[in-house]
């Protein structure tokens, strides 16, 4: 098994370079085929008022020298690759002498925390209404099946204009646009956080509802056949309990759903881009906006970089659900881990990986609504016991999972 694996994965890196390498190739093409011209504008802007044509002819050329434009694109290019391989995305045309990793730092964390959650929550409550719609049929399964595929048809960007226009407008029951309100300062205060929380859930929902449908429809599919399957037949037959039977039927039903959750992955987070960019959530989608309204090439280009990077990186490690369940399987028929193990091996991994993540963080907790013992606590800290929590739930569940 392990050389299968090692062959099969030795073509999917294969496949993650050509298409990482591609993707570098377009991010860096396809912004400089944009009619516009981001030097125009800046020297526009700057020297607005005056006559002198010496001095914008001067202004221009400073800043065609200073972004690299003077150069031939092969020239361009080349810099562009090496500057990306010291990580170097760039200075900001629009955002000037401001760096693309700083401006994408700042809101690729807004993305991760609204898409990611909101694809998971989208998945899992589709499979449910989907398992649930196969083996109750009757109503709910008349109800379901048409809904879903409605649901399934509506874009992400209809979708986010409807509940915007429904509960922001009409209702007046949440925020219009932003990721908290205008006039705060971010801090770790209960009105921020609040502010947040409630700014979040339109963006949300308008991604959570767009991926039920065809999840649900999906896992009803496969649902279906794996209840008429011979071996669930032969398990009624010795009298086996319905539910012990039903378990296993869902488990079989899942694996062709994490394949397609992987699949899909690109086509998600696309559209939850877009609903970034209609509720004006500081997250990528309204980066990248930004950076197409101002013909900004660096920040086009990292900001759609870091968004294919963060698609191929998915799809390299959702279809490791499967391997995952194996290994763990293996290793519970082999050793006996206790639910507390299980949860500190899920705790540390997560520990881990924000202090990896959050390692250039220096700020530390320092606000007046927080209490005292928790004042000049480093915010790396306070995110990796987050994620700590998060990844001990996680691990626990996979281990149940595969019981």
């Amino acid at each position: 098994p392990m050389k299968g694996y090692k062959k099969y994965f030795g073509k999917k890196i294969i496949w993650f370079l050509i298409t990482l390498v591609f993707a570098v190739l377009l991010n860096f093409i396809l912004p400089r085929l944009m009619p516009a011209n981001p030097v125009a504008t800046i020297t526009g802007k700057l020297v607005g008022g005056s006559t002198d044509a010496a001095i914008v002819q001067q202004t221009y050329e400073q800043y065609m020298k200073e972004f690299g434009l003077d150069k031939s694109m092969p020239e361009q290019f080349l810099i562009y690759v090496k500057n990306l391989l010291r990580g170097d995305l760039g200075v900001s045309f629009s955002q000037y002498p401001k760096r693309v990793s700083e401006i994408i730092s700042s809101s690729v964390g807004w993305t991760i925390a609204l898409q990611l959650p909101a694809i998971l929550v989208g998945w899992i409550l589709g499979n449910v209404l989907g398992a649930l719609a196969a083996y109750i049929k009757k109503g709910f399964d008349k109800v379901l099946l048409p809904v879903s595929l409605f649901m399934s048809n509506i874009p992400a960007f209809a979708m986010a204009v409807i509940l915007l226009v429904v509960f922001a407008v009409n209702l007046k029951v949440a925020p219009l646009a932003g990721g908290y309100n205008y006039d705060m300062i971010p801090n770790l205060s209960w009105p921020f956080i609040w502010s947040v929380i409630t700014h979040y859930q339109l963006p949300f929902w308008s991604i959570v509802l767009v991926s039920i449908g065809g999840q649900a429809i999906g896992m009803r599919s496969m649902s279906i056949y794996e209840l008429n399957a011979d071996y669930v037949k032969y398990a009624r037959f010795l009298g086996i309990k319905d539910r012990k039977i039903v378990g296993y039927v869902f488990r079989n039903a899942m694996l062709p759903q994490v394949t397609g959750l992987a699949m899909s992955i690109g086509t998600m987070m696309g559209g939850a881009l877009v609903a970034e960019t209609i509720f004006s959530y500081p997250g990528l989608g309204t980066t990248l906006m930004k950076g197409v309204t101002s013909a900004d090439y660096p920040l086009i280009s990292g900001s759609t970089l870091v968004t294919t990077l963060m698609v191929l990186v998915i799809t390299f490690v959702v279809p490791l659900y499967n391997i995952l369940g194996v290994v763990v399987l293996n290793i519970t028929k082999t050793y006996t881990f206790s639910q507390s193990m299980v949860n500190s091996l899920g705790a540390g991994l997560g520990y881990l990986l924000a202090m990896v993540l959050f390692s250039g963080v220096r700020s530390r907790v320092d606000t007046a609504d927080v209490p005292e013992c928790f004042k000049g606590v480093p915010i790396t800290l306070v995110a990796a016991s987050i994620m700590s929590v998060s990844f001990m739930g996680f691990t626990g569940l996979v281990e149940n999972m595969f019981k």
